[in-house]
């Protein structure tokens, strides 16, 4: 059987988390907004638990999590859900950066085709955002900024902190898509002041189809105007209608609570990985994208010279499981947006890849690496 070395695509599901969703499919069955007895409100109780669970993981009051198919459902609820006010107000600036999720980057270039201006920053080769470079932008029109945790590509951490904090003393509302961040870096997300939040669960050992928007009541204890974008329900306050997925809810809370849980020796055993991984390409000729400093354990991004990714790709196939960036992007044979972004010359976007791993991957990078010196 192939390694599976793209986790930062999609996480297998822990074994626990799916054990907890066959038994919620098999006997809470009920739909959470059928009130009239005891299966729905058996289902509307697994909810209501998993949110709390969800939210104390960060700190935040349970009414302030709103559940969604994923990330980019909640991007796209963060950031379109303000265009009424937005055009009504006249605080019609958005601020973001050039390295963002498409399912930021498109909504934005929405917003822009209905008379909003957006600014998108671009890092520099170490492929992290300097906070001045976000806040220098900022005007007493700025609505929204809406930054990423950790870059899906490069495993960068950007500075979400030092923007959140000097936001919070402005009427700009804050966003962040904590898609790569959460269940790695809470102790950061615990810290970190903001509005609005992107969660998703198949990142973390969770299923695929859940996630979840936190709109935080702050300012005047007031949620960001935020509109939903679709109607038909009364589920999620109104916020999301439709029928409550329960077993991918209470699958979404079990791998937050484990990885919560269980962080430190998840960021510890990755570490290890990344070193293993660095010893056996030490012989190879080879640059990391993106600084190594502000990179998650789990994550690296890499170009072999002269090697093109793509022949890595299709030596590897039968044997090992990796991208060369975004699964949202990775249909297309365009260059990385990301590395581009970045500055970096073309040839090296080219022969970039990018391997990630989880706490539980049994992997011999040497293996890998006879792949690479085949086709060098």
């Amino acid at each position: 059987m192939a390694v599976y070395l793209d986790y930062n695509a999609s996480s297998p599901v822990d074994e626990r988390v799916l054990e907890r969703m066959i038994e919620v499919y098999r006997l809470h069955f009920g739909n959470a907004d059928s009130r009239t007895h005891v299966f729905g409100t058996d289902a509307k109780e697994i909810v209501s638990t998993s949110r709390k669970s969800i939210a104390s993981i960060l700190g935040v009051d349970s009414t302030d999590l709103f559940f969604t198919s994923g990330s980019t459902e909640s991007n796209n609820m963060a950031i379109l859900g303000l265009l009424e006010y937005a055009q009504t107000s006249g605080r019609n600036h958005f601020i973001t950066t050039a390295i963002e999720h498409k399912s930021v980057l498109e909504a934005m270039k929405f917003l822009q085709s209905h008379g909003c201006t957006v600014d998108f920053v671009a890092p520099d080769a170490s492929g992290r955002i300097k906070a001045n470079q976000i806040l220098d932008l900022v005007t007493d029109k700025t609505l929204l900024v809406s930054v990423m945790h950790v870059n899906s590509e490069t495993g960068i951490i950007q500075p979400i902190e030092e923007i959140g904090d000097a936001l919070a003393v402005t009427s700009t509302y804050f966003h962040i898509d904590a898609t790569q961040g959460f269940g790695k870096l809470n102790d950061s997300l615990r810290c970190t002041k903001y509005d609005m939040m992107s969660l998703t669960a198949h990142k973390l050992g969770g299923p695929q189809g859940i996630g979840a928007l936190i709109l935080k009541r702050g300012r005047n204890y007031k949620r960001p105007p935020v509109k939903p974008l679709m109607y038909g329900g009364q589920q999620e306050r109104g916020y999301r209608p439709g029928t409550t997925p329960v077993a991918l809810v209470a699958g979404f809370a079990l791998a937050a609570e484990l990885c919560d849980k269980e962080a430190s020796e998840h960021l510890s055993a990755c570490a290890k990985k990344k070193e293993s991984f660095l010893s056996a390409v030490s012989g190879l000729d080879y640059a990391i994208n993106g600084d190594p400093q502000y990179c998650l354990p789990s994550t690296i991004n890499i170009s072999f010279k002269g090697v093109d990714a793509e022949g890595i790709f299709l030596a590897t196939k039968d044997d090992y499981a990796f991208s060369n960036g975004s699964a949202c992007n990775s249909g297309s044979h365009a260059p990385s947006y990301v590395l581009e972004a970045m500055g970096l010359p073309e040839s090296r976007i080219n022969e970039a890849i990018r391997i990630s791993w989880n706490h539980n991957t049994k992997v011999d990078f040497q293996e890998l690496v006879k792949y690479i010196n085949s086709i060098s």
